[in-house]
Order: C-alpha cells, then sequence, then structure tokens
C-alpha cells in the first residue's frame, strides 16, 4: 500500500515562505494499491485534492472519496478537482451518515448558492454519493473498516484500510484523550500505520478541548495503546512553522517510527515498518 500525502493541515489552507517545508494544503492521502498504476482511494477531499490531478498525467479519476467528516478542511477540493470534474470520470463519495439526508444533500450543505456558485449535482462525470453507517465494506479493492470517533460539529470517522497484507488506520479530527473503546480498538489495534490528529500542542490543550482535536502527545499516547507499529502525525495548526513543527519532531519521544506528515512525501506502509521509520 503506497500513501500519497496531497494535504496535511488542518482548519484552513497555511500558504507563505514558513510553510514550504511542510506543505499548506489541506487533508488528503490517495491511497495506491502496490502493483496498480494509479490511486482509486482518496482519504478526505480538502485543498490538497487538487494535487491529485497532475499525479493521474491526464487521465480522467475513476475510483472514490471516502471522507472523515465534512469540515471545510475535508471537502472543499471536490469542485476544483479537474481530473474527477471532466465527461469522462466516476468518483464514488463516501461520507458519515447523518440527519436522515442522503450523501449529496449532505454534501450540498455547503456546495451550493449562496455559498458556492453549483451543487454537487453540477459536476461532470459519473458521481455518486453514500451516506455511509459504520461497519466494514469493499471500497474499490480495499476492505475499509468505519467507525464513529469524538470530534465536535457533526458525525465523525476514523477509517480502517487493508489490501490484505497491511493495514491503514486513518483518524485525522479526533479527542484521543479518554479511556479506551471498542471502536478504537477496530479502528487502531495492531495497525501497521497509524495517520492521527496532532494539531494542539499540550499547552495548547484549551483550544484542543474546545474544537475537539488532540495533542501531539495524545497521539503518541493513543499509538503506544493500541499498538500501532508506526505513527504518522497529521492534520498540523495552519499556523505552525516548518520551523516549529521540526522542533516538535525532536522532543518526540517513543519506541516506534514517528513521521511529522509532509505535503508531497509517499509512504509505503510495509516499507516504513519493516525500516524502522526512516524519512522517505
Amino acid at each position: 500500500m503506497l500513501l500519497t500525502l496531497l494535504g496535511v493541515r488542518g482548519s484552513t489552507p497555511a500558504p507563505g515562505k514558513d510553510f514550504v517545508t511542510f506543505g499548506g494544503h489541506t487533508s488528503c492521502i490517495a491511497v495506491t494499491q502496490n502493483g496498480t498504476p494509479a490511486p482509486v482511494l482518496v482519504l478526505d477531499a480538502g485543498t490538497g485534492l487538487r494535487a491529485l490531478t497532475p499525479l493521474l498525467k491526464g487521465e480522467a479519476y475513476r475510483g472514490s472519496l471516502l471522507l472523515s467528516h465534512l469540515h471545510w478542511d475535508h471537502m472543499q477540493g471536490i469542485p476544483f478537482f479537474t481530473a474527477g470534474d471532466r465527461d469522462d470520470a466516476s468518483v464514488d463519495v463516501y461520507v458519515p451518515a447523518q440527519d436522515g439526508r442522503n450523501g449529496e444533500e449532505l454534501l450540498a450543505q455547503a456546495m451550493q448558492p449562496p455559498s458556492f456558485p453549483i451543487t454537487p449535482g453540477g459536476l461532470r462525470g459519473r458521481w455518486t454519493f453514500t451516506a455511509l453507517e459504520p461497519g466494514t465494506r469493499q471500497i474499490e479493492s480495499f476492505h475499509v473498516t468505519c467507525a464513529e470517533v469524538r470530534h465536535k460539529g457533526g458525525r465523525t470517522f476514523g477509517y480502517r484500510v487493508s489490501d490484505g497484507a497491511v493495514d491503514l488506520a486513518y483518524l485525522p479530527d479526533h479527542v484521543a484523550a479518554g479511556p479506551s473503546t471498542p471502536e478504537l480498538e477496530t479502528l487502531i489495534g495492531g495497525v501497521d500505520v497509524l495517520i492521527h490528529d496532532a494539531q494542539f500542542l499540550e499547552p495548547e490543550r484549551a483550544l484542543a478541548d474546545a474544537y475537539g482535536h488532540s495533542t501531539v502527545e495524545d497521539s503518541v499516547t493513543i499509538a503506544t495503546r493500541y499498538a500501532a507499529k508506526a505513527l504518522v502525525l497529521f492534520h498540523h495548526a495552519p499556523q505552525r512553522t516548518d520551523a516549529e513543527l521540526l522542533s516538535i519532531k525532536e522532543q518526540i519521544n517513543a519506541s516506534f517510527p514517528v513521521l511529522l506528515a509532509r505535503e508531497g512525501d509517499e509512504i509505503d506502509v510495509a516499507s516504513l515498518v519493516a525500516s524502522g521509520g526512516h524519512e522517505p
């Protein structure tokens, strides 16, 4: 399983000279199964989704978008995804079910006039929108398990993605502080790589609690608790500069590989675990 990190920020994009190393696009990860030419599964559709188009080298996107929740920084890339907005594209979008609405209605809450010029139905190509309930299902060539996790402002899912050889857990927005739960054991237990919300630091605990996020320390703790083999710190705060992120990395003490998500990086999950976490 190959992961391409297209966007690693939380809340809002972070442009500028102080954010070049780690990147400024919001949450988006393309997942490619080893041996296949292009990704067919994308985790979240923040502004980083735009970067998938050049990777497809002129081809239309034919695959699925799996959204953890419907906050702006996880869906704003959809109408600007040109490889998906074309007549020969085929895109299946999955969002957490809530409020008795179908998938298209849920997405349209933020994508319709007067907030945006078109609705999801205005995208070209074949698009489907599915309101997803917790459980395990086949999406593209992957077994995907979803379960509800704690995060403010609408139903939020964490995902476990397996290709039969390795397992990835993706919890980009999550309140990790608190007791163990069966849902978290299902999502994270013994996973090869955990990609987890690390937007705040311990001195910012009040902000983390107010907005429903985790600290870097929370992420390390939860990875340890559920025996993840490697951890990728994700959803960096938009104000966190490259220098500050590099400083954070130096302070982490863990018995397993810990990486800071960096826009543009490719992570081979099996190789990361086998290599002990050397940077790609």
